[in-house]
C-alpha cells in the first residue's frame, strides 16, 4: 500500500533526481526528473507517494510543495473581545479577632414553644453547658450531661427529626459493624504488595564510600536506566551552568560492580516483608517473591529467607488444590455439568491437572448434557465452557438442537470439539490456533 512522505532533492544529474526524507539522512533514492512538476530544484521540499518494498522505496508520483494558504479569506475568522473590569482585581478580607461569637441560645433563633432550651440542645445533639460537678462519694447524684448520658443518647437516637437535623458521628469500627461488615474488611484499604521493608538496603548503603552512595541510590530506585538517566541530567544540567561534566562510562562501571549487591538487598527486603505479612499476603505477590529469586545471587541469609517462603507457597497451594478437588467432585456428583467446566478450565494454579479418572467423569457428563432435547441456551452455555477446558477434544455430544443459535455454534466450535463435526455431516477442522502470540526466535544479523 503506498503511502505520502515528504522528499527533499538532493541533487540532479540528467534526467536522475536523488532524493532523500525531508530533515533526516535516511529513506533515501533516485527518481525520474520527469515526475516531478515543472523543473526540479536541489534543496526544494515536494510531496510524494511512495511504495515500500524489500529493496527500498520507489516514487510513484511527486507532487508540489504545500503552499500556506490564505487567512480567513471570507473574513469568517472569530474575535474574544475581553470583558472590562469595573471592580478591583484583588479583594482582600480580613479574618476576626479571636474565637468568634459564643454559642448562646440567642444567637441560635428561638426555640420550640413548650421546649426548654437545654432540651433543645440535646435533641439537636449539640453540648450544654457544663454544670459544675459535684465531688465523688456524696449523697447527691451527679449532675447529668445531655451530650454524654446514655439515657440522653438513646433518646436522641430515638427522636426522627432530631437525627437528621443533627446525626451523630459513630466510631470506624461501630460504622463498619452497622454496614453489616468486619473492622478492617475494607479491601481498598488493603496494600496491593506486600509490606516494603528497608533493612537490608539501610545495611547495603552503610557499607558504602561516599562516592558510590548515589550510585547506589539510583540502583535501587530503578537499576542501571535510573543511574543512566541520572547521569544524563546531571551533565545536561552542568553543561548549561558551565561546570565541568562527569563520565559516564565511569559511573556505569560503579554501578555495574554494585548492581548484584543492589538486587540482592532489594529481594531479602521484599522476601522480609512477605514472610512478615503472613497470611495477609496475596497469593500472587508470594508467588512473584518467589520467582524473583531466579534472577539474584543469593547469599545464605537470603536461601533460608527463600526456603520459607517456598514451604509457605507449597503449604497454600495445597489447601487450593483440595478445596478444587472437592468443589469439583461436588459438581460432578450433583450433576452440574456448567460449574464442573469452569473448575476444569481455571485450576488454582498452572501446574494443576485434572486427574484421568476426573476428566473422564467430567467428559462423560458433559457428553450426556450436550442431546438434541438440550435448551438451547443451556446447550450453547455449555459448549462455550467446554470450548476453554483441556477435555474438550474427549467430549461426544450426542445431538444439537434444531436452533440456528446452536448450529452456529457447533460450526465455530467444531475444530475444538471434533464429534461435533461429524453430526454436522462435515470433515473435522484442524484444530483452532493458540491464543497467544508465539515468540520467534530473531536470526543474527548476516
Amino acid at each position: 500500500m503506498s503511502r505520502r512522505i515528504e522528499i527533499e532533492i538532493t541533487s540532479l544529474q540528467g534526467d536522475v533526481a536523488t532524493w532523500r526524507a525531508a530533515g533526516a539522512k535516511l529513506p533515501k533514492g533516485v527518481l525520474s526528473a520527469s515526475l516531478v512538476p515543472g523543473a526540479p530544484v536541489v534543496g526544494q521540499v515536494y510531496r510524494a507517494e511512495v511504495e515500500q518494498y524489500m529493496e527500498g522505496m520507489e516514487v510513484l508520483a511527486v507532487y508540489a510543495p504545500k503552499t500556506a494558504s490564505p487567512l480567513d479569506p471570507r473574513h469568517e475568522r472569530l474575535e474574544l473581545l475581553p470583558s472590562v473590569h469595573t471592580g478591583p482585581d484583588v479583594v482582600v478580607t480580613y479574618a476576626p479577632k479571636g474565637r468568634g461569637p459564643r454559642r448562646d441560645d440567642d444567637r441560635r433563633g428561638p426555640s420550640r414553644p413548650g421546649r426548654s432550651p437545654s432540651r433543645d440542645r440535646s435533641a439537636r445533639g449539640e453540648g450544654a453547658p457544663r454544670p459544675e460537678r459535684a465531688p465523688r462519694g456524696d449523697g447527691d447524684a451527679r449532675p447529668s450531661r445531655p451530650a454524654r448520658d446514655e439515657g440522653a443518647a438513646r433518646a436522641t437516637r430515638g427522636a426522627g427529626p432530631a437525627r437528621s437535623e443533627r446525626p451523630s458521628r459513630p466510631t470506624s469500627e461501630r460504622a463498619t459493624r452497622e454496614r453489616g461488615g468486619r473492622p478492617g474488611s475494607d479491601r481498598s484499604a488493603r496494600p496491593s504488595g506486600p509490606p516494603v521493608t528497608t533493612t537490608h538496603r539501610n545495611a547495603f548503603l552503610a557499607t558504602l564510600s561516599p562516592e558510590q552512595l548515589p550510585v547506589a541510590e539510583q540502583l535501587l530506585r530503578g537499576g542501571i536506566p535510573a543511574v543512566r538517566t541520572a547521569v544524563a541530567e546531571q551533565n545536561k544540567n552542568a553543561s548549561a551552568q558551565g561546570r565541568p561534566t562527569v563520565d559516564p562510562v565511569t559511573i556505569e562501571r560503579i554501578a555495574e560492580d554494585l548492581l548484584g549487591r543492589s538486587s540482592l538487598a532489594l529481594w531479602k527486603d521484599r522476601a522480609a516483608g512477605a514472610i512478615g505479612a503472613g497470611k495477609g499476603l496475596h497469593l500472587r505477590d508470594l508467588r512473584a517473591v518467589v520467582t524473583s529469586a531466579k534472577v539474584v545471587t543469593l547469599d545464605e541469609e537470603a536461601r533460608a529467607q527463600l526456603k520459607e517462603l517456598q514451604a509457605t507457597l507449597h503449604a497454600r497451594l495445597e489447601v487450593l488444590r483440595t478445596q478444587w478437588n472437592e468443589r469439583l467432585e461436588a459438581a460432578v456428583t450433583s450433576g452440574h455439568a456448567a460449574e464442573a467446566l469452569r473448575l476444569v478450565a481455571r485450576p488454582p494454579d498452572m501446574s494443576t491437572r485434572v486427574s484421568g479418572e476426573m476428566a473422564t467423569r467430567v467428559a462423560s457428563m458433559v457428553s450426556d448434557a450436550l442431546s438434541a432435547s438440550s435448551e438451547p441456551a443451556a446447550w450453547q452455555e455449555i459448549v462455550t465452557l467446554a470450548v476453554d477446558t483441556s477435555i474438550r477434544r474427549t467430549i461426544k455430544p450426542q445431538g444439537i438442537p434444531d436452533d440456528a443459535a446452536c448450529r452456529a455454534l457447533a460450526v465455530k466450535s467444531a475444530g475444538a470439539i471434533p464429534e461435533l463435526a461429524k453430526l454436522l455431516g462435515m470433515r473435522v477442522p484442524p484444530p483452532p490456533p493458540p491464543t497467544r502470540p508465539v515468540r520467534r526466535a530473531t536470526r543474527p544479523a548476516s
